[in-house]
């Protein structure tokens, strides 16, 4: 095993109690955790956590943003949780823990965050559980007293479905300069960066902008900045990768160090894989973007679920078990 899998995996030995958990809108609860002995890290507005959670007798490890003040309470995080359908851990967060709980916790890491100090002028564009990082932003220039000229633009489906949506109408009210555009999709239909920039924020070329949200917004923003010369400007946060690339045909993986298999499709990650047959997988992001994950690819042959790439073990060969999958048996050191 690699140093750096040591390290994460020392790492994941952080515990926290869960000490309220608060019902919020469109299926989502807000956890209060209290990080237990040896937590000694300070997050930045926009940042994510890892907690690893046991259902069914296995630890399951998500990523979710922190959705806490960093100078409000040093002793508490929060994160806020949508429930999604397909999502085991989601969901037991949302429905099934119960305040006393003990988790584990992985320390907090994330590069979509707000400046200190901020822009004069900023554009958040959100969709959905998108929201998330960007509260923690709002809440922390909230919390110094005085928003600067921020412009807010979110996607929800409907105004019951909306996280903080009564605490962005109060911001609204309290900060002059803060403006608010609210997007129900199934009554005004999709938002579309394309064509709605311009009228939703004229003067979007003069900001620092943060887009978080659905795959399909993120790509949007992305080649409407590149357009506009201002790739620069603009920040993405996503919260799953971008598997384009497909799957691949799958196979056996041998996990060398822990003498154990699994056997998995082509639609698997590595990671999945590992998770599964109860190793603890080194992770951070879980999207291909932190590398945490990397580890060495002893034979057999990989692909890059994100652009079809694919990887031949030996060589010193180092794959990202998160957005790599296996093309036929394959054996990780681990």
């Amino acid at each position: 095993m690699t140093s750096a899998s040591r390290l994460e995996l020392g790492l994941r030995q952080l515990r926290g109690q869960i000490v309220s958990v608060i019902p919020e809108a469109d299926s989502a609860a807000t956890l209060v955790i209290k990080p237990g002995w040896g937590w000694h890290f300070a997050h930045r507005p926009g940042q994510y956590l890892g907690i690893g959670v046991a259902v069914d007798g296995r630890f399951h490890w998500r990523s979710y943003s922190l959705t806490s003040v960093p100078t409000r309470d040093r002793d508490h995080v929060s994160i806020t949780v949508k429930a999604m359908p397909e999502g085991l851990l989601s969901t037991h967060l949302v429905q099934g823990v119960r305040p006393g709980a003990i988790v584990r916790l992985a320390p907090p890491r994330g590069e979509f965050v707000l400046p200190d100090p901020p822009p004069e002028k900023l554009l958040f564009v959100t969709g959905g559980s998108g929201i998330t990082p960007v509260i923690a932003m709002l809440r922390t220039m909230d919390d110094r007293g005085t928003l600067p000229d921020v412009v807010l633009a979110h996607s929800a489906p409907a105004a019951e479905a909306m996280l903080f949506r009564a605490e962005l109408h109060d911001l609204w009210r309290r900060h002059s300069r803060f403006h608010l555009h609210e997007q129900f999709t199934r009554r005004d239909g999709q938002l579309s960066l394309r064509s709605d920039l311009d009228q939703l924020c004229p003067d979007w070329r003069d900001r620092q902008s943060w887009v978080c949200g659905p795959t399909t917004m993120l790509r949007e923003a992305a080649q409407v900045w590149a357009a506009a010369g201002l790739a620069e400007a603009l920040h993405l946060e996503r919260f799953s990768a971008d598997l384009a690339g497909g799957e691949t045909q799958g196979g056996t993986v041998h996990f060398t160090a822990s003498g154990r298999t699994a056997v998995v499709d082509g639609a698997t990650t590595l990671m999945q894989a590992g998770e599964r047959a109860g190793i603890p997988m080194p992770f951070g992001c879980r999207m291909g973007i932190c590398h945490t994950c990397v580890v060495p690819l002893r034979s057999g042959r990989v692909r890059d679920l994100r652009d079809g790439t694919e990887h031949d073990g030996g060589h010193q060969t180092m794959v990202q078990t998160c957005i790599t999958a296996a093309a036929g048996d394959c054996s990780l050191d681990l």
